[in-house]
């Protein structure tokens, strides 16, 4: 099956800085790829390049086929997104954020209350569907982000540290909501900073250090080849941390 994600050569400058350097990788349907690295190893630029809201300085970032840049409007019919800090415009209600968003897809009003109700009860916001978004917390925030990335059934679904701002009942719906979707033969993509709730879930992951991919590949694997079957905190650091914060006998072993 092709791969629905394919980055080649992605890279984003600004001036002399190198955000993301030279990115390969590829997502297949039905995926779950966990993109890890520190603060500022690039994990968010390459989503706002693959969302094509960054236009890359090299190499391109293409979904089901398509070039995330200049074909960004069609790759958005098929794709899911849910950013770190979602923004809404503070004069909609809850109800009309979801109403407005699924229009923008071509929905119609019974469609859109159709895929809607049972998101909005699964995540606990029914009661403050009248409430305008402005006066919502994080968390509140994150999950109406969430009803509207999963309102358009998307084939990918594109996450910036999903679970941060929610509580432990509505990480646990977001994990069976990526559980569901793989099921179901879509692929999700996320970017996330809790090594543990990565290994839960995902089948591929990239880990991120200052701009280039120090290891990518299935999580199993990566465990054998890097860390002889260590945990996902193990490969994390033996290709992030600096070379004098490892143990002689532990030193960072060659990803090629």
């Amino acid at each position: 099956m092709d791969p629905l994600v394919v980055l080649e050569g992605l890279s984003k400058r600004y001036g002399d800085f190198t955000a993301v350097d030279g990115l390969d990788l590829t997502v297949p349907p039905g995926e779950i790829f966990a993109l890890l690295g520190p603060n500022g190893a690039g994990k968010t630029t390459t989503i706002r390049m693959l969302m094509g809201i960054l236009e890359p300085t090299a190499g391109s970032a293409r979904i089901d086929g398509r070039d995330c840049f200049r074909d960004r409007a069609e790759v958005k019919r098929s794709v899911g997104y849910l950013p770190d800090e979602p923004v809404f415009y503070d004069y909609l209600r809850a109800s009309e954020i979801i109403r407005f968003v699924g229009e923008m897809h071509g929905l119609q009003p019974r469609e859109i209350d159709a895929a809607a109700l049972p998101l909005v009860e699964r995540l606990g916001l029914r009661e403050d569907l009248d409430e305008f978004a402005t006066n919502f917390s994080k968390g509140m925030k994150k999950k109406l982000a969430t009803v509207c990335a999963l309102l358009h059934d998307p084939r990918l679904l594109i996450l910036d540290e999903p679970t941060n701002g929610l509580d432990p009942f509505a990480t646990r719906t977001m994990h069976e909501f990526i559980r569901e979707m793989a099921a179901a033969g879509k692929s999700i993509f996320f970017s996330t900073h809790l090594l543990d709730q990565a290994e839960k879930l995902c089948h591929g992951v990239g880990i991120l250090h200052k701009g280039k991919l120090a290891a990518v590949g299935r999580l199993d694997e990566l465990r054998n080849r890097l860390t002889a079957g260590g945990s996902l905190e193990d490969v994390f650091f033996a290709v992030t941390a600096p070379e004098e914060q490892i143990p002689p006998g532990e030193r960072k072993r060659s990803v090629d």
